[in-house]
């Protein structure tokens, strides 16, 4: 991607919470994190491809949310506190239209979180997303699919449904001039 140096300054060096527990973050060829003692790293990643994952008009700040959210929700399913992302953008041109307020949507949620950006990648392609969180569980705690067990109790959060229903409003034009058609596609968006 022409001007990555520029691009990654710009838009994602410096703007996040600094973590005592990062030594060295984004901008250079890879990170130093410490983790504290006793505990376990949890790692997500996700890819997000537009056309598949997210239609590439969709809201850049609901597309941030959704891909930072995502890799949140894993590491809350098992327990675990997230601390640091990684993330790798591939798009056909710098879009600053675009880029804006995505990072702007994915500082946010990530400060919200305590997650700093310590890497990640930018290169030139079809528009997609990976992102890695990695966090900590006490060690020998994680809550795993495998320890479930019948009796035990599940949580959801938010209206179950809604962010499949907005996917099809997204997908089916017809939809859009039903009631409720837009909160339903920002639930598909912004759900965790």
């Amino acid at each position: 991607m022409s001007g990555e140096f520029n691009l990654i300054d710009k838009y994602f060096v410096g703007r996040q919470n600094q973590r005592k527990d990062v030594h060295l973050a984004a901008g250079d060829d890879c990170a130093l994190v410490k983790a504290p003692a006793n505990v376990q790293i949890a790692i997500s990643t996700d890819t997000l491809v537009a056309g598949t994952h997210f239609l590439p008009h969709a809201n850049p700040a609901w597309v941030a949310h959704k891909a930072l959210a995502s890799n949140i929700s894993d590491l809350a399913a098992m327990g675990a506190t997230p601390a640091w992302v990684s993330f790798a953008l591939t798009m056909p041109e710098a879009d600053e239209e675009w880029l804006a307020p995505f990072c702007d949507a994915f500082f946010e949620l990530a400060d919200y979180f305590g997650i700093q950006l310590i890497g990640g990648d930018t290169t030139k392609g079809p528009l997609s997303l990976t992102l890695t969180v990695q966090g900590f569980v006490p060690e020998g705690k994680a809550l795993t699919r495998s320890g479930a067990k019948v009796g035990d109790w599940v949580y959801v959060t938010g209206n179950l449904g809604d962010a499949k229903a907005g996917l099809d409003v997204i997908l089916d034009e017809t939809l859009r001039s039903r009631i409720g058609a837009d909160e339903l596609e920002k639930a598909h968006y912004l759900s965790t």
